[in-house]
């Protein structure tokens, strides 16, 4: 069987370049312009086929006949589309801008990369240049111009089509910019990365032979790790029939000289150089590859919500439930991924991040920031007591139950009022 990672996240050269671009504001604007482009040639390429004057005769209501009158037109659509085109991306830097103040920099590139925002923002673009064109084939003949009516129709209905992509570009970016609405796709998003790899576990026997006398290799490269090419990784381990274990998490960041690499028998330096390039690093973080950052990226909103300056608690507190959703789902998860051929075999084991890492990097920054909010303290308590009714083995309740020693510290320590105190036990009643 094909695990997870192998099936699922499939990735050599081409298709790792692909992601990347992927993610660029610029990619669907590129691409749907280009469209708007060919179209643009094609329609002209039709007009000097005569196809205005064909349906001038089959249908004239669809042909516009007068030379001035469609360039007046077209000049007319190209100058409202440039000003629709400006305020709209206006629009999309204010909504970059207020995400940023309001909740956390990390959720930007979830924004940006909105399939969304993208295709209105290309159709604009695509009918902008579509106009020029057909705007400038507009040639004069011996005695008269020759006028591209139907072309010029086509360009009236591209038009009405950005106004309604306009009407449904403000609803949309205005629904974005809520807090619940951000919180829910990360949550989404976070929940089905480690649902599905809870689901891969199933088919992986999780056999691997023990690394303790294993060769190691250090990393020569810096930057923050974000993966691998799993279908190059694989085919060399296969062909070389060597194992090989990767000490390293996404997110991670990497210094030269790192011990990365480790290998069931030494490698000569041609495969270390080819299995080292299988490694993917970048110069910054590529937040929303890694179903850690769904975590990070929801803890920070709520962190940030607390801050004085936005003073919004009941944000924290919702960002707590969705929390503890997620850490419900990755106590099933395992400590490491593998890398599985179609027969079964791992050929590759994966560090990942643990359970008592990502629980204990959660709460050290809420106790930190909220631990005089007596409601978000109660409400962190909550959740560790919920987590301890899901737990997978003891190794976790006893994780669970050092959390809730180290919030009753805290709390005692920096709550003052002695009511509130008796408070923190007793059960959470949510009040918004």
């Amino acid at each position: 069987m094909t695990s997870f990672i192998d099936r699922i996240f499939k990735m050599d050269k081409l298709t790792n370049f692909f992601h990347q671009i992927r993610t660029k504001i610029a990619f669907f604007p590129t691409i749907i312009s280009l469209a708007g482009l060919f179209l643009a040639f094609f329609m002209i390429f039709l007009e000097q086929q005569n196809i205005s004057g064909y349906l001038m005769k089959v249908a004239p209501i669809l042909v516009i006949d007068d030379t001035d009158t469609a360039k007046t037109i077209l000049s007319t659509l190209i100058g409202g589309l440039i000003s629709l085109t400006v305020f709209s991306f206006s629009m999309v830097m204010v909504l970059l801008n207020q995400a940023s103040s309001n909740f956390s920099p990390r959720v930007l590139p979830g924004i940006i990369s909105d399939e969304k925002h993208q295709i209105v923002l290309g159709q604009y673009i695509a009918t902008i240049l579509y106009n020029i064109f057909i705007l400038i084939s507009i040639e004069p003949t011996e005695k008269s111009y020759q006028t591209p009516g139907f072309s010029v129709l086509l360009g009236i209905i591209l038009t009405v089509i950005c106004l309604a992509a306009f009407i449904y570009f403000i609803h949309h970016i205005s629904q974005a910019i809520q807090v619940g609405n951000i919180l829910t796709a990360i949550h989404s998003r976070t929940k089905s990365e480690i649902k599905s790899i809870v689901d891969e576990q199933s088919d992986n026997s999780f056999q691997f032979p023990s690394h303790d006398h294993w060769e190691e290799y250090e990393i020569t490269e810096s930057g923050y790790f974000h993966g691998l090419l799993h279908d190059d990784l694989l085919e060399l381990c296969r062909e070389n029939d060597i194992k090989v274990i990767i000490q390293l998490h996404k997110g991670q960041f990497i210094l030269d000289g790192t011990i990365g690499l480790l290998t069931e028998t030494p490698i000569n330096t041609d495969l270390k150089t080819k299995l080292m390039a299988t490694l993917l690093f970048s110069h910054e973080e590529l937040i929303g590859e890694n179903y850690i950052y769904g975590f990070r990226q929801i803890s920070e909103i709520g962190i940030k919500a607390m801050s004085p300056g936005i003073n919004d608690p009941g944000t924290a507190l919702n960002t707590i439930d969705y929390l503890t959703s997620l850490f419900i789902d990755l106590m099933k998860k395992a400590d490491f991924e593998y890398l599985t051929d179609e027969e079964g075999t791992n050929w590759s084991r994966i560090k990942c991040a643990k359970f008592s890492e990502i629980l204990f990097n959660v709460m050290a920054t809420y106790r930190l920031y909220c631990k005089h909010d007596i409601t978000v303290m109660r409400k962190l308590l909550h959740m560790l007591k919920t987590l301890s009714n899901h737990v997978i083995n003891s190794n976790q309740l006893t994780i669970i139950e050092e959390e809730i020693k180290q919030l009753r510290e805290d709390a005692n320590t920096n709550i003052e009022n002695k009511r509130d105190l008796e408070q923190l036990d007793a059960n959470f009643i949510s009040w918004s």
